[in-house]
């Protein structure tokens, strides 16, 4: 059976993450809270900023639970502006500044923020969305400010020091955050503090956080990853290095002159860091944490990690809608025994608090060995999706976030995430895993990543497409490729065609677009071991 812990599904604590910020400024004043490495901001300072943001939101006519947007790329005033929401009881609904302006309006109207904070680079952009978003009461912009908007800093300097009127409770929702997209159109999640605040101790005790830790966070601010490891070191009073986006030698930079303690990367971003050709040169001592996520991390990345950095590596694996697994820096063994091994492919165990299981179609929990969808619960859950109650409804049946991965689970309760449901391939009546085609497409040593989707076919109705980028300077041809895949997966699931890419799309948060991989090579399958560039 799926391995169950029957524990409180709303753990509380009684604090908001506002308590916290306050709590730093009390106790660890002087510490520094940011760094971006022209500016540091300590913990009594950020406090100050905070309740003057919060003070001046409230005057401008926000109140409880309204939304304030912010469209701005990773930078100090960004976690200002979560600090300010999460002080005074309003909603943060972040922005992803890479999408298209029509996909931008459409969550700005669906969020109908009271308040807009945005970096000047964005204001001709802002602009155009002024006259389509009339529920905004307050324009504000980072940097130098457009006539109908007010500056950021003249706004602080002016706000009332003593902070808000108004404190956010623990079942507030303090976080509106869009999911990245994987399977369709982005969601907004509801993240309340109660669930933050266990996300933040969890994060904490996992990884061992303390004060004189310095986390690096180059991850996209404003999706759930890069913040839920920053309220793990509000939680403790850390220190947050900001780095605008991710770039591999300013991560290496990072480490090796500002001794970064805890990374937060994508696999994909580790992969990049890790080929970066002066690494063998550069002192990583200071690194005693690296979290990854978005996906398991290829055995041969994690090799190579492990040789130059140490047993630094801890895996965690959930959704902008919960939290789910982790696999822990002592169980990454990739020199131990077969079953040692194996876990690495595994997202590790479920959380404490957290209660996992796998259901079938007919929403009964899968026979032992089978693959489910994994469905869990426990206290870092999502309140629901907004303005979308049919979507909350499907999410949270039965009070179970249904995750959309399908999984399973060993004899020791390590968690598998086999595919996406959505990203199945179903041919010739047979359930093909694209996830289980890309491992073994990556473990040929020519390949650097794979993405499989399914494509139309006239016989098996759909096959498997592989679109793979290669090493640099390695070649291999789509029919080796092929047969190379046979030698360990079942023929009917190996690639019917194959792809060669430059470069897979990739979400902000590292995770391979699937989407617009099939809008790019999703077109009907022509002859077996095809090769387009």
């Amino acid at each position: 059976m799926s391995p169950r812990i029957a524990l409180p599904r709303r753990i509380s604590t009684g604090l908001t993450l506002g308590d916290l910020i306050e709590r730093n400024a009390r106790f660890l004043r002087d510490g520094v809270a940011f760094d971006d490495g022209t500016r540091r901001l300590t913990h009594g300072r950020y406090h100050e900023r905070v309740c003057r943001l919060a003070a001046a939101l409230e005057a401008r006519g926000c109140v409880h639970q309204d939304r304030i947007a912010m469209l701005a790329m990773n930078c100090i005033e960004y976690f200002e502006f979560y600090g300010a929401c999460e002080y005074a009881g309003f909603m943060a609904a972040t922005v992803n500044y890479r999408l298209a302006e029509a996909e931008m309006l459409a969550i700005l109207q669906s969020a109908a923020p009271a308040a807009f904070v945005f970096e000047s680079e964005y204001a001709q952009l802002v602009d155009r969305l002024r006259e389509q978003l009339p529920q905004v009461r307050a324009w504000i912009c980072i940097g130098p400010a457009p006539a109908w908007a007010e500056a950021y800093e003249t706004v602080l300097e002016i706000a009332i020091a003593q902070g808000p009127a108004g404190r956010a409770e623990e079942d507030d929702i303090a976080h509106l955050i869009f999911t990245s997209g994987t399977t369709g159109k982005p969601k907004g999640c509801l993240l309340a503090h109660r669930d933050s605040v266990n996300k933040a101790q969890m994060h904490a005790a996992e990884m061992g956080i303390s004060p004189a830790d310095r986390m690096l966070l180059v991850m996209p601010y404003f999706h759930v990853g890069a913040k839920g490891l920053q309220i793990g070191a509000l939680w403790r009073g850390a220190t947050v290095l900001v780095q605008r986006q991710f770039e591999p030698a300013r991560v290496l930079d990072a480490i090796e002159r500002e001794k970064a303690s805890i990374l937060h990367l994508a696999p994909t971003m580790v992969q990049s860091v890790l080929d970066e050709p002066d690494i063998a040169r550069r002192d990583l001592s200071s690194v005693r944490v690296l979290c990854y996520s978005a996906a398991p991390m290829p055995i041969h990345v994690l090799r190579k990690g492990l040789a130059l950095m140490g047993n630094v590596f801890h895996q965690v694996y959930g959704q902008t809608e919960g939290a789910v697994s982790v696999l822990l820096r002592s169980q990454h063994r990739p020199d131990g025994s077969a079953r040692e091994r194996a876990r690495l492919e595994s997202v590790g165990q479920p959380l404490i608090g957290t209660d996992v299981r796998l259901v079938g179609e007919d929403g009964r929990d899968a026979a032992p060995g089978e693959a489910g969808e994994i469905v869990y619960r426990g206290g870092v859950m999502f309140r629901g999706y907004w303005n979308d109650m049919p979507a909350t409804l499907q999410a949270l049946r039965g009070g179970w976030i249904h995750s959309g991965d399908v999984g399973r689970f060993d004899e020791d309760g390590f968690l598998y995430i086999v595919d996406r449901k959505k990203d199945m391939v179903i041919s010739g009546g047979e359930n093909i895993y694209s996830r289980e085609v890309e491992q073994a497409l990556v473990q040929h040593p020519a390949v650097r990543e794979a993405a499989v989707i399914g494509v139309p076919d006239a016989r098996w109705g759909e096959a498997v497409r592989a679109v793979v980028v290669l090493h640099a300077g390695a070649g291999a041809s789509a029919q080796a490729l092929i047969d190379h895949c046979r030698t360990l997966i079942a023929s009917y699931k190996k690639p019917r065609s194959v792809v060669f890419a430059t470069e897979l799309p990739k979400l902000n948060n590292g995770k391979i677009d699937k989407n617009r991989i099939r809008a790019l090579h999703g077109a009907a399958a022509q002859d077996p071991a095809e090769s387009t560039a």
